[in-house]
């Protein structure tokens, strides 16, 4: 089984990619600067197309597309949300999302029954807005919605796409009074990700199992 994981340097990305070599899976981390794994700036399509060609000719059974940034945390609506860090956040959490899986795509179908993990958020969810981080959550619903309709497109080729809530993880950007560890967080997106399918495809679910809402 080849796994490949963006943003697999720290944090979510990080213990997932311990959690799949410990199964004895071919892990292909990335990071931005290459310090683990293979060197992926999700946000510039060169960076992704140079991944492709590292890659080229081998199976991807697994694309965990995990990487993402999350910079307007504490700003103010009177005064804060620049242009440059919608920009920036979208660049990173949705079109590297995309980016990633198109690269990717001719080894995704050299795979039977590939899949494909969007790290999304509760954040992005429609139904609960309890205001702030606007960008952040508008990235996360983006993405949502880009893992839904990667779903319908990609059905035709046997290729599934499951979008994930990873839980409130105590990390860099979860922060020291989250609710889970990165270990936990793991074992339950793991879990979740071998569940994914055809029968399943299109589906957002938290890190434990539950259907979210959209």
């Amino acid at each position: 089984m080849h796994v490949v994981i963006t943003g697999a340097n720290r944090g979510v990305g990080l213990a997932l990619s311990e959690t799949y070599k410990a199964r004895g899976a071919q892990v292909t981390g990335t990071s931005r600067d290459g310090s683990t794994g293979l060197a992926l700036d999700v946000a510039d399509p060169a960076s992704h197309r140079a991944l492709a060609a590292r890659l080229e000719g081998q199976a991807v059974d697994l694309l965990v597309c995990n990487a993402g940034v999350y910079l307007d945390k504490g700003q103010s609506l009177a005064e804060g949300y620049a242009p440059g860090m919608w920009a920036e956040s979208f660049a990173v959490n949705v079109t590297g999302v995309f980016l990633g899986v198109q690269a990717l795509l001719p080894n995704l179908r050299m795979s039977e029954g590939a899949r494909i993990a969007i790290i999304s958020s509760q954040m992005g969810s429609d139904t609960r807005a309890p205001g702030g981080s606007y960008i952040y959550r508008a990235s996360k619903a983006a993405a949502l919605n880009l893992g839904r309709n990667l779903a319908t497109d990609l059905r035709e080729m046997g290729i599934a796409v499951g979008i994930y809530h990873p839980g409130w993880v105590r990390t860099d950007m979860g922060g020291s009074s989250a609710e889970i560890t990165v270990d936990e967080a793991a074992a339950g997106l793991s879990a979740r990700f071998d569940a994914l399918s055809l029968a399943s495809t299109g589906e957002f679910l938290t890190w434990d199992g539950r259907v979210h809402p959209f």
